[in-house]
Order: structure tokens, then sequence, then C-alpha cells
């Protein structure tokens, strides 16, 4: 495993822990207001080796809770459950982001009882599902296997949506309300540019438009919250 990123410590990235982020390289999606594109297309440097990495939190055993695995799309390498099981000997407790496109590497760090906590990206409704995904076709039976198997897992989850004013409305959120219906915890976290995105042209909802959407998903969840807007 290749580690392109390693933030060493947060307290933001993995919830009610003390936690160290790590970041992998590659992704299936090309969604166009990614903030990570250089980790997507692999043009990041490599920073760590998986034995460097390893050593690094060897040495932060007491001092971290956890560590919080992001990317790029972590679920596309075929060793991350390894990966996450040298983890969790080290006694540390682990977080996953994922797009949801790899339902049957989900389910097995999941069977296996490797995670603690997932958070999974709802990129919009089923219908702009591709477009904002930056592709021509997807297939939305893995995106609804993995919410399936996050929301029947037991253990702790949120799903996710980057808006951003150029490609969600408030129609978008009742669709996603409907395909995340249930869910314990879902969370509107505001598009913010930079220079790794992508492409240029998009801009962030207002605090309206942001609590509107909210209010429209929160009426099929138990929980829907805006984050890092004041």
């Amino acid at each position: 495993m290749k580690i392109y990123g390693l933030q060493k410590m947060t307290l933001l990235d993995f919830p009610g822990k003390v936690a160290c982020t790590v970041f992998l390289g590659l992704c299936d999606f090309r969604c166009p207001f990614c903030h990570n594109f250089e980790l997507v297309d692999g043009t990041a440097p490599v920073l760590y080796t998986e034995e460097e990495f390893f050593e690094y939190i060897s040495k932060r055993r007491g001092l971290l809770d956890g560590v919080a695995i992001t990317g790029g799309e972590p679920c596309v390498h075929k060793d991350l459950p390894d990966f996450i099981a040298r983890i969790r000997d080290l006694g540390f407790q682990v977080k996953l982001d994922t797009n949801g496109n790899h339902p049957a590497i989900l389910k097995e760090v999941l069977d296996r009882g490797l995670v603690d906590y997932v958070a999974m990206d709802i990129k919009n409704s089923p219908e702009k599902y591709a477009m904002t995904a930056g592709l021509d076709h997807l297939d939305l039976g893995n995106i609804k296997e993995s919410i399936s198997l996050i929301m029947g897992s037991g253990i702790g989850y949120e799903f996710r949506t980057t808006v951003v004013n150029e490609l969600h409305s408030k129609e978008d959120f009742a669709e996603i309300g409907h395909l995340i219906q249930g869910a314990r915890k879902y969370v509107l976290q505001n598009f913010t540019d930079r220079d790794t995105v992508p492409f240029g042209g998009f801009n962030p909802a207002s605090k309206q438009d942001l609590e509107d959407f909210a209010w429209e998903a929160g009426r099929f969840v138990e929980s829907a919250e805006i984050r890092g807007v004041d």
C-alpha cells in the first residue's frame, strides 16, 4: 500500500476520537469538484511506504485512538482489508471513507469486523449521480448495496454530500433522502474551492440553501446536519 498523505493528528476526521488520517491514492470516480484530485489521477507523490507508515503509528500507541483511512478511494485496493487488519493489530480503531462503489470490499471489512466507523459519500440524486461523479455511466446497484451494508452493520456511520451550487437543487435532497431512508446520520458539507479542484466554475451553496436542503433530506433520516458552516 502506497501512502500519499498523512495528517498526524486530527480531532475532526474520526468522530469522538483522536486520530491520524492516512490518504491512499487512486479513485474510480472523477468528481469535477474533488479536493484531492492529485490523489485520484495519480500525480501526487508517494510520501510513505507501508512499512514507514506502520513504523510511525506503532510509536503513537497510547497517544492516538484511531486511524481514518481516506483517499482517493480506499476500496479500489484489493489489499485494503489486510492493511486495515494490521492497523487493528496495533490496537487502533479504524474509520473508513468510501464512495460506495465497491460493495464486495466493503462487505469484507464489515464482515471481518475491521472498521468501527464508515463515512460514505452520497454524490447526488440517482438521476444526477453519474454526472456528479464525473462518469458517463454508473451502476447504482453498487451504491444501493453499500448503503444497505452500512446501515445493517451495527457500527457507527454517516452518509454525507458535498454540496455544490451548480450541481445540487432542493429536489435532489428529497431523492437523496429516499435513497438513504432510515439512516441514522446524514451530513451536508459545503463545497470549498481549492487549487487542487480539477475544474473551475463551481461555488458553495448559500447558508439558506443548505438549511433548506438539510430539512428536505431530514424528513427521511434520523438526523440531518450541516457541517463546517458558521
